[in-house]
């Protein structure tokens, strides 16, 4: 499993939201606390944000533990972001541990993060991969690779950042299932489901987090529910159940 995070709100920087947390995802990658597979989260780690006059996003991916990269942190408190993502990666047995399999994925606008593991990984492949959209961080050799590619092709045919979430969902329920925590954002949404493991939702008046454990503890995170789809907006926080 993994952990991941992502913010929606006035600009602060990577430090802030990813590293500087009594429960930052540094922390969460050597000691998650509401992990319900696997240990530890060290086979790499990424980070994703937008920028003012760029439509596509910026990407950071090392396969190294968070803590280990110096000169992440070193540009980290220089960076400052109103759409962050993040994540701390711990490889499926099986799978390379290279950087190609590390959150955030990207394509255009799209950032991507996948906490969990199909089921019949090889028979979704087979059976989807057809579906799936022809981008280079599809190219991967892990599953989130598949559900990325399979997400991509819903959102370009117009489906939006959360529908398309959940025709993911649907599509891979039908070849096997699996544990699908799916994070995305477009730059001016956040979407993710919680499906197999632990996610949290702070939300503020200016801003919203979304992360699979709260990053401190503070009395204002919320648990979702298993099952459930969250959409965050310039308009708030929706949390509804999957369909």
């Amino acid at each position: 499993m993994c952990r991941h995070l992502g913010y929606l709100g006035p600009a602060r920087s990577l430090h802030d939201l990813l590293l500087a947390p009594s429960y930052s995802l540094v922390r969460q990658a050597y000691e998650p606390r509401f992990q319900q597979h696997g240990r530890v989260n060290v086979d790499g780690f990424g980070a994703g944000w937008y920028v003012a006059g760029r439509t596509n996003p910026v990407r950071y991916r090392r396969s190294v533990p968070i803590w280990s990269d110096q000169s992440f942190a070193s540009l980290a408190p220089t960076i400052c972001s109103g759409c962050v993502m993040g994540a701390v990666r711990s490889a499926t047995p099986g799978f390379p541990s290279d950087e190609s399999g590390v959150a955030p994925f990207t394509h255009d606008r799209w950032l991507f993060s996948h906490n969990g593991v199909l089921h019949e990984c090889h028979l979704a492949w087979k059976t989807l991969g057809h579906r799936c959209a022809r981008v280079p961080d599809t190219l991967a050799a892990v599953d989130s690779a598949l559900l990325f590619g399979l997400a991509v092709s819903r959102w370009s045919a117009g489906a939006s950042l959360g529908d398309g979430l959940v025709q993911v969902l649907h599509d891979i329920d039908a070849v096997g299932g699996g544990r699908l925590n799916l994070l995305a954002s477009d730059g001016k949404r956040l979407a993710a489901t919680r499906c197999g493991d632990s996610l949290f939702v702070r939300e503020s008046a200016e801003s919203v987090v979304i992360a699979s454990e709260p990053t401190d503890d503070g009395s204002t995170w919320q648990t979702v529910p298993a099952n459930s789809l969250v959409e965050a907006d310039q308009n708030g926080v929706r949390v509804t159940p999957l369909p």
